[in-house]
């Protein structure tokens, strides 16, 4: 790859852009993100669950309406009680009527208007059958709504998990098709935040508002209705608090919308900087850059804490407003509530469930409000994760694609040309035959593009003039996988993953027998060191092979090109890494491997490519010299410049 070695050019990092990949990663922290598309495409993400959703949606209606169903009922065991108290106080044998009108004739008009609008019987006290039965229902339809309240909560976490799920996948996918290039512009913390941390938040985000914005809408629009039902008047009191809601929100919703873009923006810079410095740790302590180094996390982690703080302070103010205005509201209906009661134009369990119905309007109003905390937060996160789904691509395979009738190893660069950067050429019209079986050795100073050249091989990046062929065929007529399933490639970055020594070997041969990977371990002497090792060839390696020593990484890298046989095969300061006797014993084992395949050595130490059929010299993009150790010699050029200052250096 492009960062396996020094040598190789580095791509130059691309301007930030506002719709590309990554284009809002080093944008200023208070440039707002474009909200609505974002979240209109994060719930067209849910598409797919759209019958659940329906079924969501439907518990959900049955859920609240018990639920607003409830302060109506619990209204009635209010009248029935507070009309039994009042029927206690009057004189038994006498109507309703007759009481009010004679209370209208001594003048108590006040009173017989309250009597007048509710339904007793003078002397009988409280109807506890009837309350009793009130109070069932009540409790019943409480179950009830709990119940299906559960059940919706249940299928929609279904649904969201469900979602995320395909969004990893879609994640997952969209990483193997993003070229080489992608990933040299971009730190690996901050990719890693965007997979892990954004997901994550979006997942929360989606689970928690989802639920809450669904029951908080039918709550409200259920309440509306039986307000209107009980008292128009009262219900145009609470009505006054929707416009105040609204415009509170978006008020304070304005502002914290650039602080949640500036809170995941530098939490992804933080885990960049995290990352690089754990990778490094060791350079870290060897240069003293300790104390530097928690200087810059220190700041990041101010800025950090600074936007999270902004972004939830600013936003949380949203739920005491709410709740301040519930409070007025609350406080004139309990005023006009209690006129129309004395008045006669209400009972008091209307009044009592007015009251309970205010509370149920202004929460759920509250609550939305509150969402929208959370709703701009996962909103963030999954504009930074469509930035990584939109990024540029890497050209897809030709269809219907060649492959080569015999594999060979034929290698053959005609008038490539390529370059990083439109205003930087790098490689210039270059032409190179390698015949099967040949080695070729690629040597030069660091930066003349031997890696590069490696990299065009692999289709790693794409080549901008002219065409290479392997066995005849175009390559970039192949599909990816089939052209590198006949190479193989041994970096002098090592890379090895948490699994056991002999599954890291067969890494590179998944369906290899178990002689054939012990006969590829004993040619690149990896045998030697393993049975040294407590568990042999299932020792289990961390993610780093932390438990083995950086040469050992590097045998278990050649083993697994071994093992894999492949028609092609490059070796990229494959053994640097190992001690002068190790390498001796490792070039024999290679030139078992380069048997009757077409090899590439990239190298330093030209000791090492002295049998080599060809070296290439190398120098800004172009071949400059190329010829055998021998000619390369006589030819008193830039390869003889480089010999001698390797073995023929002046003694001071």
């Amino acid at each position: 790859m492009s960062d396996s070695t020094d040598d190789d050019v580095k791509v130059p990092a691309r301007p930030p852009r506002g719709g590309g990949p990554f284009g809002g990663m080093n944008m200023p922290a208070e440039k707002a993100m474009n909200f609505g598309p974002s979240a209109k495409r994060l719930i067209g993400k849910l598409h797919p669950e759209r019958l659940w959703l329906v079924l969501v949606l439907v518990l959900a209606v049955v859920s609240v309406t018990f639920s607003v169903i409830g302060p109506r009922l619990l209204g009635e065991g209010t009248n029935l009680i507070f009309s039994g108290i009042v029927s206690k106080t009057l004189p038994a044998g006498m109507t309703q009527a007759e009481i009010i009108a004679g209370l209208n004739a001594s003048g108590d008009t006040a009173k017989a208007d309250m009597l007048s609008a509710m339904t007793l019987t003078p002397g009988l006290g409280i109807d506890f059958a009837a309350l009793s039965s009130v109070l069932f229902w009540v409790l019943a339809l409480y179950i009830l709504a709990s119940v299906f309240s559960w059940l919706q909560a249940l299928v929609l976490n279904a649904v969201v998990q469900r979602t995320v799920y395909r969004l990893r996948e879609e994640i997952e996918a969209k990483i193997n098709r993003l070229p080489l290039g992608y990933f040299d512009t971009v730190k690996r913390g901050e990719l890693l935040s965007r997979v892990t941390n954004d997901v994550d938040n979006i997942s929360q985000s989606l689970q928690q508002s989802l639920s809450q914005v669904v029951t908080s809408l039918l709550t409200v629009v259920g309440v509306i209705v039986m307000m209107l039902l009980l008292s128009p008047l009262l219900a145009v009191i609470a009505l006054v608090t929707v416009p105040l809601t609204l415009v509170t929100t978006v008020l304070i919703a304005k502002r914290s919308q650039k602080l949640f873009v500036a809170q995941w923006t530098h939490t992804g810079e933080l885990n960049g900087q995290i990352e690089e410095t754990f990778s490094g740790h060791a350079l870290v302590k060897v240069f003293g850059r300790q104390k530097e180094v928690e200087q810059r996390f220190t700041a990041k982690n101010a800025e950090l804490y600074e936007a999270s703080f902004g972004a939830q302070f600013v936003s949380g103010m949203i739920m005491p407003a709410m709740t301040f205005i519930g409070n007025l509201v609350y406080v004139g209906i309990a005023v006009v509530g209690g006129l129309q009661v004395a008045s006669g134009a209400m009972q008091l369990g209307d009044v009592q469930a007015f009251i309970q119905y205010s509370r149920q309007f202004t929460q759920p109003l509250a609550q939305l409000g509150s969402m929208a905390n959370l709703l701009q937060s996962g909103v963030a996160s999954a504009e930074r994760v469509f930035e990584l789904l939109d990024a540029d691509e890497q050209t897809p395979d030709e269809e219907p694609a060649e492959t080569p009738v015999q594999t060979h190893g034929r290698l053959v660069f005609e008038n490539v040309s390529f370059s990083y950067s439109p205003d930087k050429p790098l490689i210039e019209n270059l032409n190179l035959v390698a015949e099967p079986g040949q080695t070729v050795a690629i040597v030069g100073p660091t930066g003349a593009g031997k890696t590069t050249l490696v990299n065009l091989m692999m289709r790693f990046y794409e080549i901008g003039g002219g065409r290479i062929t392997l066995d005849g065929v175009d390559i970039s007529k192949m599909t990816r996988n089939d052209l590198r399933s006949r190479m193989g490639m041994v970096l002098q970055d090592t890379w090895l993953f948490g699994g056991s020594i002999r599954d890291n070997i067969a890494y590179g041969r998944p369906d290899a027998t178990e002689e054939q990977i012990l006969e590829a371990a004993k040619a690149t002497y990896v045998d030697r060191f393993v049975h040294s090792l407590p568990e042999g060839y299932d020792t289990v390696l961390d993610d780093e092979g932390g438990n083995v020593s950086a040469g050992e990484k590097q045998l278990l890298t050649i083993a697994r090109a071994f093992l894999a046989r492949p028609s092609v095969l490059i070796l990229d300061e494959a053994t640097s890494s190992v001690d002068t006797r190790t390498e001796v014993l490792v070039q024999h084992a290679m030139s078992a491997l380069r048997a009757d395949r077409t090899s590439f050595v990239i190298a330093h130490r030209l000791s090492t490519i002295r049998d080599a059929d060809l070296i290439l010299v190398m120098e800004a993009g172009r071949i400059v010299e190329q010829g055998n150790h021998e000619q390369l010699l006589l030819a008193d050029g830039a390869y003889r410049a480089l010999y001698d200052s390797q073995f023929a250096a002046a003694i001071e």
